[in-house]
């Protein structure tokens, strides 16, 4: 069951004048000291080949953080940056899947570990070596290889070639990666990604899932493991307000629990899992990624482009598809067939992925800077919240439920920029830096008080400071 998209085009008054809210205290760091300080945290929790998400907390490497961490890392070093994406697609499943954790050696603190995954004992698909996780995340890698190459055209025509090659050597997995997805996620052809974990979407406590989640009833005999995140938390204080609630963790252990008895198979799956959504951020990255994707298959006459174009016109489709009257994007329970309409920051997919007309980009960008979002009156910064303030499920502190986070703040600057409205991705890029220039690249941020919150420094936060600071 799918929804019926809407036809009918949104009356558009005139455009609203884009203006930045001021901080209460205006920061010190220029960009120039925001980028040094950014390279200084990012050199910090490099382990050699790859880059911890954050020392602590995360102390493994986590997908989409290392595609952004190798976005920032392209502006100081293409050799360092490809390092972080060749240790990630090295641990790359059988079938194509990039797991959404590769774990360190050494380091047992971080729950679910390897033990509680047991994805080599499991599944013949997995790895021999590194462990990892059985889940995904949103795949934005494509992005970063564009991006990479692109620092290594500016560098010069040694670092281009050398960089070039190493793409090239990259392409079987990045293909196969496109592959997985494609194929294994989108089995219906709705041009939309299934996701079995909010984990999956990256937002993991968004209420975009409260539905499907208070359909996830753990076993009576299920014993959950030890909370590592709050634990980790407890020197900078108030933790537990700022995490998911244990009611939430207790849901999403028990997904593992099931994931691992359908022995991570995704037919198994499908059939078996109680969470099963359509996540239409995760497929507005996937599309744009596939997109970049063709433009370096394109330029370095790899083979595949014309798959990977298809790839973006299929799932850039199926975005469009979910589009409600209001011209927000929506999720899409597959087991109950129900549309999850929220008012959280996915809402903005098509930003990303592109497809729109040009009346239906110009309202969903005027909503972006409305009060519902970033022209809320007391916001700290005028960045968007990853739930709006005029929803009730919005909590300020709790993770996915209000915080500003700064890699979804660059996505948007990103699709803003690509989609033909530079003046709107401007405004979001000052106000992004004015944010991130109190040089402690939090894993996000209270939207009314611009207090630091969760861990830090987080390394994918530092990565889109140093990018952001250093454009062009």
């Amino acid at each position: 069951m799918t929804a019926t998209p809407s036809t009918e085009v949104p009356h558009l008054g005139p455009r609203p004048q884009l203006q930045r809210v001021a901080r209460p205290q205006p920061r010190a760091l220029t960009n120039v000291e925001t980028a040094a300080r950014a390279a200084y945290a990012l050199r910090g929790n490099d382990r050699g080949r790859l880059t911890v998400a954050a020392p602590g907390l995360y102390p493994h490497m986590w997908s989409w953080d290392a595609a952004f961490i190798a976005i920032g890392l392209a502006r100081l070093s293409t050799d360092r940056a490809l390092t972080e994406l060749e240790t990630l697609l090295s641990a790359q499943w059988r079938n194509g899947k990039i797991p959404h954790i590769v774990f360190s050696d050494g380091d047992a603190s971080y729950e679910p570990g390897p033990k509680r995954w047991a994805c080599g004992e499991i599944s013949a698909d997995a790895p021999g070596g590194p462990a990892t996780s059985g889940l995904m995340q949103p795949p934005i890698h494509g992005i970063a290889v564009r991006r990479v190459l692109d620092s290594a055209r500016r560098a010069g025509p040694v670092e281009r070639r050398a960089a070039a090659d190493r793409i090239r050597a990259l392409w079987p997995r990045l293909l196969a990666w496109h592959r997985y997805l494609a194929e294994y996620r989108d089995p219906d052809r709705r041009g939309l990604l299934t996701i079995y974990h909010g984990w999956e979407s990256g937002l993991d406590n968004s209420p975009r899932w409260d539905v499907p989640y208070a359909a996830v009833v753990p076993a009576k005999a299920f014993v959950p493991f030890r909370r590592a995140d709050v634990h980790a938390l407890d020197s900078v204080g108030g933790a537990a307000a700022q995490r998911p609630t244990d009611g939430d963790y207790a849901r999403y252990q028990w997904l593992i629990e099931e994931l691992r008895q359908a022995r991570y198979d995704d037919a198994r799956a499908r059939e078996t899992l109680s969470f099963l959504v359509a996540d239409v951020f995760a497929s507005a990255i996937f599309a744009a990624a596939a997109g970049e994707l063709a433009s370096v298959a394109d330029e370095l006459a790899l083979p595949g482009g014309d798959e990977l174009i298809a790839q973006a016109e299929r799932f850039r489709r199926g975005v469009a598809s979910t589009i409600g009257d209001d011209g927000f994007a929506t999720d899409l329970d597959l087991r109950t067939g129900r549309v999850l309409r929220t008012k959280t920051i996915a809402g903005f997919a098509p930003l990303l992925c592109g497809g729109l007309s040009e009346s239906r980009r110009r309202g969903l960008v005027n909503a972006l800077f409305s009060p519902d979002w970033c022209g809320h009156p007391g916001l700290a910064v005028a960045l968007p919240p990853s739930t709006s303030p005029s929803s009730p499920a919005f909590d300020p502190a709790r993770y996915w439920r209000g915080p500003q986070w700064p890699p979804m703040t660059w996505l948007l600057i990103w699709g803003l920029e690509r989609s033909g409205e530079p003046e709107a991705a401007a405004v979001l890029r000052a106000s992004a830096l004015d944010q991130l220039s109190d040089g402690l690249f939090a894993e996000y941020y209270h939207p009314f008080t611009g207090e630091p919150l969760g861990a830090r420094p987080q390394s994918w936060t530092a990565a889109v400071a140093l990018d952001l600071a250093l454009a062009d």
